[in-house]
């Protein structure tokens, strides 16, 4: 096949409005990791998702951000899945990412475009030491009492890790900011991809913001990786009742607004849907 270098805006609420951009790249051989940051850091997004043609239904996939390679991007992944069913039709496709095989199933909605679920391999958590909360709060400028107190805060893994740190007001996680350079160290030091911020609305409605310093990025507009661990983690807590499914909504005080369906099975993977829409040149 032709290498094509596609870029599409993956979890969109609104036509073409919204979503995060991802860059999708696809051959029949793989650039060296090399010159897979470096077109990477070229388009520029936070993710570009490259992806080798073993056949039209598996596909061998790495991720790499402008600075380094992620060993799981949920955006890019829906933008690799509606990029093939635009080009094979619907149905499943299985990507073999670093973290394990990664099925996606795309379907064609009534006005001739597609959407995608990715469902990610099995979860994980682990307990959050009192010193990485106090130094997340810290690069956040933020004491201990905005947290929200029903919903713990914890590290979640769904083909990458995540720190879920749930606050009681929608207000706080609208004037977020935060120390990018002491941000991005903490980080660094305990492998974690993105810090998930979460308010909780209702039962089925969650906010988010995802501050994405490691990926020479401030902040993700929509964060498919961390959906699905924060899906992991409400089931782990025993805070829904699973088979159970809600939605974040992402990127709206961004400007991006972007919405993630999380679908969580009692066992096994998380599946997150949106939509995805070209971007114009």
């Amino acid at each position: 096949m032709d290498t094509e270098l596609l870029r599409l805006s993956a979890f969109v609420s609104d036509g073409a409005r919204g979503g995060n951009p991802a860059g999708v790249w696809l051959g029949d051989e793989l650039p060296s990791p090399e010159e897979m940051l470096r077109v990477a850091a070229e388009v520029g997004y936070s993710e570009t998702a490259f992806n080798q043609r073993l056949d039209e239904r598996r596909w061998l996939t790495r991720y790499y951000s402008p600075q380094a390679e992620v060993t799981f991007c949920g955006h890019a992944t829906i933008a690799t899945g509606v990029a093939l069913g635009e080009r094979y039709g619907p149905g499943r496709f299985v990507l073999e990412t670093v973290g394990g095989e990664v099925p996606v199933d795309v379907e064609e909605t009534g006005d001739g475009s597609f959407r995608a679920t990715l469902t990610s391999v099995e979860p994980a958590g682990r307990p959050l030491p009192d010193e990485l909360l106090a130094a997340v709060l810290g690069a956040l400028s933020w004491p201990a009492e905005v947290l929200d107190r029903d919903l713990p805060p914890g590290l979640a893994y769904a083909g990458a890790w995540h720190l879920v740190l749930p606050v009681e007001s929608r207000s706080r996680l609208a004037e977020m900011a935060y120390d990018f350079d002491r941000m991005r160290a903490v980080m660094l030091a305990h492998d974690l991809t993105t810090i998930q911020i979460v308010h909780r609305e209702g039962p089925s409605t969650y906010h988010a913001r995802d501050p994405f310093p490691v990926g020479g990025v401030v902040e993700d507009p929509a964060t498919g990786a961390a959906a699905a661990a924060f899906g992991a983690h409400l089931r782990a807590h025993g805070l829904l009742d699973p088979p159970a499914r809600f939605t974040i909504h992402q990127g709206y005080d961004l400007g991006r607004p972007s919405d993630l369906l999380v679908t969580v099975p009692p066992a096994g993977g998380i599946s997150v849907t949106g939509a995805a829409a070209p971007i114009s040149a």
